[in-house]
């Protein structure tokens, strides 16, 4: 029985044009490359699971491939792209700060560093989890850092740059690494999908996107999970929101209509149901306010490209804002904002988010009463 690679591992990229949402990083390294201005000392800064650590390993093979192709990648069939393939490379080292903190561990680095490659054009140290260096180990890095021999080459990766001493960013060529966009890692997720001949619903894998939280080796986690669940043959938007525990949107949009229709038994039904089916109050006031967020942006046609989702919930979205007014959704979004704030400062919890949504569901009386008592002010005036 063939033994099974998780999508993380089994899809990592392993050229720079594969690299998902990073393409201000990756056009960066390879004109570095094809103009030699590589610097000696890299810092890779950014989320967990945006491609810092891949980015430094594809660095490392380009820079010592014996056959760059025309656009300045590693070619793959030379003997020290096979090597690194083999995780054999001499040429590569990989040191978790993790683990090895401490004063004694960077000695042994830097009298690694004294050495030249036996073959190939540089060595490449790439330190992951940099800030868990202890300061004097950073101390001790100093001067390696600053003046390495013409063959080293650092790439330090972290995901808290606030904690890294300020001489070792002065002395790197810092690179940012953003979360990764929703539609790209649902982009990358239906690649996946179809290569491993598995059926999906886009929604589903947009879904995974949004949970993922910019993070791409998290959305394969979260898919390889759902496809494990359906015995590796669909990806459907029920199963995910099942495994995942998520509140699925239908609940939101019946929310607002029961406020559009001022019924407040209806709002307050849905949300026991929700709550008799094990979904925390808080987490619901937070998906509410995010839906309500939606409704006030599909509003306007200049800002319907902020929400990303599927073209079908879209059209719900829109059909449900041209039941609603601005000033409704600015204040409904105000209420539950405050309830949200407040949440857990309350003795009764369940009362504080009921006390919010009765609220909203009379806002419309609440505007009507407010015109009333200034028509009359004008009046007396």
């Amino acid at each position: 029985m063939e033994n099974f690679v998780v999508s993380a591992r089994k899809y990592r990229p392993a050229d720079f044009k594969s690299v998902v949402g990073q393409e201000h990083i990756t056009t960066t390294l390879k004109n570095a490359i094809k103009n030699n201005h590589l610097a000696q000392s890299f810092l890779f800064c950014g989320p967990r699971g945006v491609g810092k650590t891949t980015c430094a390993r594809i660095l490392a093979k380009t820079i010592n491939c014996e056959n760059k192709t025309a656009d300045f990648e590693a070619c793959d069939t030379c003997d020290a792209c096979k090597s690194f393939q083999n995780n054999s490379s001499f040429n590569i080292y990989e040191l978790d700060a993790a683990s090895n903190n401490s004063v004694d561990d960077i000695r042994n680095l830097v009298d690694q560093v004294r050495y030249a490659p036996q073959k190939g054009q540089y060595k490449v140290y790439i330190i992951d989890e940099v800030h868990m260096l202890s300061t004097s180990a950073f101390n001790a890095f100093l001067k390696t850092l600053e003046e390495p021999p013409s063959y080293a080459i650092f790439i330090l990766a972290t995901t808290e740059k606030h904690k890294i001493l300020p001489t070792i960013l002065s002395r790197c060529q810092i690179f940012d690494f953003n979360r990764i966009q929703i539609r790209d890692i649902a982009t990358h997720l239906t690649k996946i999908a179809e290569a491993e001949k598995v059926e999906f619903e886009e929604e589903a894998l947009r879904l995974i996107a949004t949970k993922a939280d910019g993070a791409l080796r998290d959305a394969l986690s979260i898919f390889d999970l759902i496809v494990t669940y359906s015995a590796g043959k669909k990806v459907t938007y029920q199963e995910t929101i099942d495994n995942l525990h998520i509140l699925d949107y239908d609940y939101y949009f019946k929310v607002v209509d029961a406020f559009l229709a001022e019924d407040i038994s209806e709002a307050l039904l849905i949300f026991d149901e929700i709550l008799k089916k094990g979904f925390d109050a808080h987490n619901f006031i937070v998906g509410l306010a995010t839906h309500l967020r939606d409704v006030l942006v599909v509003k306007d046609p200049a800002t319907v490209e902020l929400l990303e989702v599927s073209d079908d919930t879209k059209a719900r979205y829109i059909q449900q804002s041209e039941s609603t007014s601005v000033s409704f959704l600015i204040s409904a979004l105000n209420i539950i904002n405050q309830c949200d704030i407040n949440y857990k400062m309350s003795k009764n919890q369940r009362l504080h988010v009921e006390l919010a949504l009765m609220k909203v569901a009379k806002l419309s009386q609440a505007f009507t009463l407010a015109k009333l008592a200034q028509a009359e002010s004008k009046k007396k005036a």
